[in-house]
């Protein structure tokens, strides 16, 4: 028996190939536009364009064609798979977006609203205690006219100890006490008085008075009080004919501002060698009030505020003539201000990431 279609004229068959091409086409464009579903755009794909769909057999057809002919219609039909393949991943693209945006209204939360504006539960959020107590002070020494700067955490051995007049032999450069790199010429910084070279500089001419908050590092031994990373606030004021008495005002304005109430402290002697003379600043510890406990080591007071009159040596470095210009440097341990502040008597609580712990604070 000869095949119907072997006993059809070429050009008659060619003309028949095309037309179903053209019908498979439309039917397609028909199915799709009433698709609205990933799954039956599925289905539209594996029944037009699958192994076993529509254009698969009239591909298959044209075997039975002519060479030349087969050529054609081969062109015409990879054509139109390229074409019908474009339309459906364009209506899967239409059908994915209209599914997010469903969801989207559904589950939809404007963040901007407050609590009572919104349905359902609001987990409240906070600031870290520290940043807390930061953002407070950077606030109050804007008010009396200092700027807020910052440095580097990776320091080299001029800014972090030469220039702040700390030579060879001090202990401070013990490999022991500083985290040093294999260069042995940078570290993380053991002290934010590093900000001060660099703000001299930036400065260029005094009057002028600045802070740096910032995390350092150091190599201690962690106990009650004591950690490896901890945050200070340095802070420094140049200008003419500065004395001890401005600097012992000042820092009580300044306590009496952070703690919002007059709180004791005590001013004794200490060495710093970037300062001269230089003092330990302590208040009456507010966790025991005087009594004695594991942050005040049992001395009733806790060491606070380090300060004293910036080494000449010091000013040099930081392009000031200090036959001309002279000032005081302090440094606040805001790890400790926070344990005062809130009555915290462990500062490894401020550094565990406990969330129970950190949310205490959420305002």
């Amino acid at each position: 028996m000869v095949h119907f279609a072997a006993r059809l004229k070429p050009h008659t068959l060619v003309r028949m190939m095309f037309e179903k091409l053209k019908v498979l086409e439309e039917t397609f464009n028909c199915a799709l536009r009433d698709g609205d579903s990933e799954a039956e755009l599925a289905n539209i794909k594996a029944q037009f364009l699958g192994r076993k769909g529509k254009l698969a057999a009239i591909l298959k057809a044209l075997g039975q064609m002519p060479m030349e002919e087969r050529r054609e219609l081969g062109r015409a039909a990879n054509d139109l798979k390229n074409r019908l393949l474009r339309k459906w991943v364009d209506a899967r693209a239409d059908i994915e977006k209209i599914s997010i945006d469903k969801k989207l209204k559904e589950n939809w939360i404007d963040i901007s609203l407050r609590e009572r504006d919104r349905a359902g539960r609001v987990w409240e959020a906070g600031l870290h205690p520290v940043t807390i107590v930061q953002r407070e002070l950077e606030d109050i020494f804007l008010s009396m006219g200092f700027d807020i700067l910052d440095g580097p955490h990776i320091e080299d051995d001029f800014h972090n100890f030469t220039a702040l007049n700390i030579p060879e032999s001090h202990p401070a450069r013990d490999m022991q006490d500083t985290f040093w790199f294999k260069d042995l010429k940078h570290l993380l910084r053991t002290h934010t008085s590093t900000i001060q070279i660099r703000g001299m500089k930036q400065k260029i001419k005094p009057p002028f008075r600045f802070v740096g908050p910032g995390k350092v590092f150091r190599c201690e031994a962690i106990d009650a009080s004591h950690e490896a990373v901890f945050h200070q606030m340095e802070g420094m004021l140049i200008g003419r004919s500065i004395t001890v008495a401005n600097l012992i005002y000042f820092e009580k304005v300044l306590l009496n501002e952070i703690f919002g109430k007059e709180v004791e402290i005590r001013l004794r002697p200490g060495f710093f060698p970037f300062v001269e003379p230089g003092f330990e600043l302590d208040i009456a510890c507010l966790i025991c009030h005087g009594s004695g406990c594991r942050v005040c080591k049992g001395s009733g007071w806790v060491e606070l505020l380090p300060c004293g009159m910036t080494h000449p040596n010091v000013l040099k470095h930081g392009g000031i003539d200090p036959d001309e210009y002279n000032g005081f440097a302090f440094g606040l341990g805001l790890d400790r201000l926070v344990m005062m502040r809130y009555g915290i008597d462990d500062v490894r609580l401020i550094h565990s990431g406990n969330i129970d712990f950190s949310k205490q604070f959420a305002v």
